[in-house]
């Protein structure tokens, strides 16, 4: 089996011994995505902004891939308090329009940098 790192500086960097994603054969392993903006290294304020730059990252990963969101099979979605589900569900719901992945949704304790939600993803290229 071929296994490939994929790493892009439009997502923020690993901040641990692990990569963005790993491409291994036509799969690609998508890290938790936190809500950091890669150039800045800013977390948004409120769950709804963090969610989509959550998002974006993941994305980021999958174009330096060769896929977009549309590839993702199945998503887990890491959140500090289960009271944000309604809004992560809608701000994930406009990215996620057609065919959307399967899904899990937890309750952490505590995420990296203080962030309120997390988001991998695993794809199909």
């Amino acid at each position: 089996m071929l296994k490939k790192s994929i790493q892009t500086g439009k997502a923020p960097a690993a901040i641990g011994p692990y990569s963005q994603g790993i491409l291994a054969e036509k799969y690609l392993f998508v890290s938790g995505q936190l809500p950091l903006d890669p150039v800045t290294g800013v977390l948004p304020e409120d769950i709804k902004s963090q969610t989509a730059q959550s998002i974006k990252n993941v994305q980021a990963v999958l174009q330096a891939a060769g896929g977009d969101l549309a590839n993702i099979i199945k998503t887990t979605v890491f959140l500090t308090d289960m009271k944000d589900f309604n809004a992560v569900n809608g701000v994930y719901a406009a990215f996620m329009k057609e065919n959307p992945p399967a899904r899990s949704a937890v309750q952490v304790a505590a995420l990296p940098k203080g962030a309120h939600v997390e988001i991998e993803a695993i794809a199909y290229i």
